[in-house]
């Protein structure tokens, strides 16, 4: 019985591949060279590798952390998963609809009330009016930001507009749900209810991957893939992974 849910398991595609990716980003001295670069051939520039030949597979419904120092190229991958960033060379598949909780609070509108926010976010992440009406009120349950809600987005503070953001991209019912450090918001009793959530939307075999330089990893992940220098060093299971990470090393 086990060797059949083993081969079922190796036959089964992917929702996230990287082939062989590489990215290489390039570097200009200041802004004034990059914008003469649109029109003059430079030499003032150099070039970084931030993803060296990058390969790994993520299967539905795994819970995987992406683990590694600055400039490991942990933020690189995830642009590429969210589709901001394109490899230089190999392939990048990813299959689903994707919710990023990266940039929390990026895109609302300052004069715009909260509720009118969370329709016209819903809207730019591509969900159906049908769907935004569905699930609008479980994301102001779970903002939990009583009569402000109603207020312009200008009134808030950093805080409450985190807070909103985070409710808005974990309740839109992803395939896929990246996170980077976003569990740094709120007050601790906020960071908990986050964190039920995101196991709650395992559980329902949502794919979970989770960047973050905090031993909360092990909370929420059961695979670790770390990077160092754009290259996978290693990719297994949490502890045997954080073992061979010096930071987690104890």
């Amino acid at each position: 019985m086990e060797d059949i849910i083993e081969k079922e398991a190796e036959n089964e595609e992917p929702i996230i591949e990287f082939k062989n990716v590489t990215k290489v980003y390039t570097l200009y001295k200041n802004s004034r060279e990059q914008f003469k670069a649109l029109f003059f051939k430079s030499k003032k520039y150099k070039r970084h590798k931030a993803l060296n030949g990058v390969n790994f597979k993520i299967n539905k419904g795994e819970s995987v952390a992406i683990i590694g120092k600055n400039g490991a190229g942990k933020s690189t991958v995830l642009k590429m998963i969210t589709g901001v960033a394109f490899p230089t060379s190999g392939e990048v598949s990813v299959k689903g609809r994707v919710a990023a909780l990266l940039e929390l609070t990026a895109g609302f509108v300052p004069d715009m009330t909260g509720r009118e926010n969370i329709s016209f976010k819903c809207y730019v992440l591509g969900l159906k009016e049908s769907e935004i009406k569905e699930i609008e009120q479980n994301v102001i349950d779970f903002a939990d930001l009583g009569d402000y809600i109603d207020q312009p987005v200008r009134t808030y503070s950093s805080g409450m507009k985190m807070r909103l953001g985070f409710a808005i991209n974990i309740n839109m019912n992803p395939d896929i749900l990246v996170i980077d450090e976003a569990l740094s918001v709120g007050d601790v009793a906020f960071k908990k209810k986050c964190k039920a959530k995101i196991r709650e939307m395992i559980k329902k075999d949502i794919t979970v991957l989770y960047v973050s330089h905090g031993k909360d990893i092990r909370e929420i992940c059961e695979r670790c893939i770390y990077l160092q220098k754009g290259t996978v060093i290693f990719d297994g299971g949490m502890e045997e992974t954080l073992e061979k990470y010096p930071e987690f090393a104890k």
